[in-house]
This record gives C-alpha cells, sequence and structure tokens, in this order.
C-alpha cells in the first residue's frame, strides 16, 4: 500500500492554456531557426508542457517561441505578445500515436521583459490554475 503524498511539489503555479490558442515555436540549439511546431498545454514560471509531431530526448537544450493568446480587451496582437525562453526537456509521452507530450524546464528567459510579461498576464485572471 502506498501512501498518498497530497504536498504540490511544484515550486510556480501552473495554469492551464487552450491548446489551440497557444502556439509554440521549437529550435535545436544547433539551429538558427524554429523549425519544430506544436501548442502548449499548461505553463508556469518554471515550465511549459507542450505538444509537437517529433519527439525531443529529454534532457535535450532548446530554445522556445509561445505565443500566448490575447482576451478581447487586450490590444497587443504583435510580437510582444510572445515569450521567449531557453529550457531542458525533463520528460515526453510517446504512449500513444499523434503528437507527443513533453515537458519544458525553463532555464531562462531571453529577451528582456519576458519573465515579466509572462508573470503579468499570468496574473491577469485570464487563465485557470491547472490542477
Amino acid at each position: 500500500m502506498h501512501a498518498t503524498n497530497s504536498t504540490n511539489r511544484r515550486r510556480f503555479e501552473r495554469f492551464a492554456l487552450r491548446p489551440m490558442y497557444t502556439p509554440v515555436a521549437v529550435r535545436l540549439l544547433d539551429s538558427e531557426q524554429f523549425t519544430l511546431e506544436g501548442h502548449a498545454y499548461d505553463i508556469s514560471e518554471g515550465g511549459i508542457r507542450f505538444e509537437l509531431d517529433h519527439p525531443i530526448a529529454p534532457g535535450t537544450p532548446i530554445a522556445m517561441q509561445i505565443t500566448l493568446p490575447t482576451s478581447r480587451a487586450e490590444t497587443d496582437i504583435g510580437p510582444g505578445r510572445s515569450v521567449f525562453v531557453m529550457g531542458n526537456v525533463v520528460w515526453i509521452d510517446d504512449s500513444e500515436p499523434g503528437p507527443v507530450q513533453m515537458a519544458l524546464v525553463v532555464t531562462r528567459y531571453v529577451r528582456l521583459g519576458d519573465r515579466e510579461r509572462l508573470l503579468k498576464r499570468l496574473a491577469s485572471g485570464t487563465y485557470a490554475r491547472a490542477a
């Protein structure tokens, strides 16, 4: 019998995203261009769960552009709504056919203001907390 531990081990609160409205673009660090495209499922200050058509091995460092959805009241529809991060893939789930779900741990925010932009959007009340 296993004891259940209901303590949340996560360092940062996660927020659910609507995948079809939250595109991500990924590039391996040996590439100059974002060549892989997919969608995000949830996000926190320290990580993101996303899917791509092609798996990336755990431990692989990548760069990612996350384009956050906007509400009707928001006017920023340009590149300012994207957040750029670098991080490491920490797990993949390729047990189902189709797109592969993965998780990325953020190691750094690329542009000045990316972290603050993300935190402001997460605090806006637009996104539901993930379980």
